[in-house]
């Protein structure tokens, strides 16, 4: 019996990291495949390689965290272990029907708590903090989001651009009598700092990917005795890139339809936010969803850069009947700096669809006050109703998981 509930966990777990890799392998590689930096093939073996080092350093403590510090290793019973694996799973299962980014840690998270509800053991001094650092993150990404599009986006994107290259930026030069590995001769020096960057970012999007996302997949496994800390780790990245070479193609190629509207300079930035966040809380051995706080990011960097209409004692004035106020929204990251109609650099979805858009001149940057704000908020990056949704099902389905798990350990096993 024991070695039939092994066999399923490390089936489970395996589901669960083949998941992980589908969905994270294109978030972090998107962009630079949409530009033409790597192909498909490439971004996964890179996505692998980087979430493998990830996983390996940082993502230790994370795996420590969940397989016996919110409830004892010795709770991991071989069924317990298939029970959280199965809630995890759900969460991936429930967010892939409704098209909604549920966090794989948060619902994991979760379904240990119901166990450690239902058993009596739960390091409740743990959980405050874990739950602590889920309010305090998001809220941090918020924060520097907002800083950022108010002080530094408008210069940022007047003197970056990003262009799509029709062809690799690495290429194979088979002309000689040996081949040998050249850049692409169209891409100009701006266009190589532009996609190092690009590069860059999505390697660290990988790392943090592997830190915080291989507790999910083994935590109860490794808890149990079943597979040990090492193991754990090649298990869980050998799922996740197996999910990276396969599932993650089709994500790798539409990019996904909420970031399509998002100009990839701000993609870049909300990426680099989001990873950092989740790398530290990850050195503590706090687990965490990378998708709650780069969205918290993408919200504070489209205020940020609406607030650019008005000042600070403009912002700290209470509205009056007379005076109403500016009506600021995170839509602003889709205007550009001018009076044209388009963003002066391309989003990642026209990237990612093949549309070159036609390189133009830097445009002056307004001083903070002096740009109109109808501009700055002339489309709306995020519908209301479906930002709703996304949260409520952020908030629900660890819910679920909590309540689900508790249920199944207090009254059938």
């Amino acid at each position: 019996m024991v070695s039939v509930l092994l066999v399923l966990g490390l089936l489970v777990a395996g589901f669960v990291g083949f998941n992980i890799g589908g969905s994270s392998t294109g978030v972090a590689f998107g962009p630079a495949v949409g530009s033409k930096l790597v192909r498909k093939v490439t971004a996964a073996a890179l996505f692998s390689v980087f979430a493998f080092i990830g996983a390996w350093t940082v993502g230790r403590n994370v795996i420590v965290t969940m397989s016996e510090g919110i409830v004892p290793a010795a709770q991991f019973t071989p069924v317990a272990g298939v029970g959280v694996l199965f809630f995890t799973g759900l969460s991936l299962l429930v967010s892939n029907v409704y098209g909604v980014p549920a966090s794989t840690s948060m619902t994991a998270v979760g379904a240990i708590v119901g166990l450690g509800l239902a058993t009596g053991s739960l390091n409740e001094a743990l959980m405050f903090t874990i739950v602590s650092a889920w309010i305090v993150a998001p809220l941090i990404g918020l924060i520097i989001g907002a800083a950022i599009g108010r002080y530094a986006y408008p210069q940022l994107e007047a003197r970056l651009s990003f262009t799509r290259l029709e062809r690799q930026l690495v290429q194979i030069d088979r002309s000689g009598r040996f081949p040998s590995v050249r850049f692409n001769r169209n891409a100009s020096p701006r266009d190589l700092i532009g996609s190092a960057l690009v590069l860059a970012i999505a390697c660290y999007m990988g790392f943090s990917a592997g830190a915080s996302n291989a507790a999910n997949a083994v935590a109860p496994l490794v808890g149990n005795g079943a597979v040990s800390i090492d193991q754990g780790v090649l298990l869980a990245v050998a799922a996740i890139s197996l999910g990276g070479f396969t599932i993650a193609r089709r994500t790798l190629a539409t990019v996904g339809d909420g970031i399509t509207d998002l100009p990839i300079l701000a993609a870049l930035i909300v990426s680099s936010v989001g990873a950092t966040i989740i790398t530290v809380l990850s050195y503590y051995g706090i687990p965490a969803s990378l998708a709650v706080s780069t969205t918290c990011c993408i919200i504070g960097l489209g205020w940020g850069r609406a607030s650019r209409a008005v000042t600070l004692t403009e912002l700290a004035t209470p509205p009056s009947e007379s005076k109403p106020g500016p009506n600021l929204s995170t839509g602003a990251l889709a205007a550009p700096s001018t009076k044209d109609e388009k963003p002066a650099g391309p989003t990642v979805g026209e990237l990612a669809a093949g549309e070159s858009p036609t390189p133009e001149t830097s445009p002056s940057v307004p001083a903070i006050g002096e740009e109109d704000i109808e501009e700055l908020t002339a489309e709306n990056l995020f519908d209301p109703a479906a930002t709703s949704r996304i949260v409520i099902l952020w908030v629900l389905t660890p819910s679920l998981s909590v309540v689900g798990s508790y249920l199944l350990f207090a009254l059938l096993l």
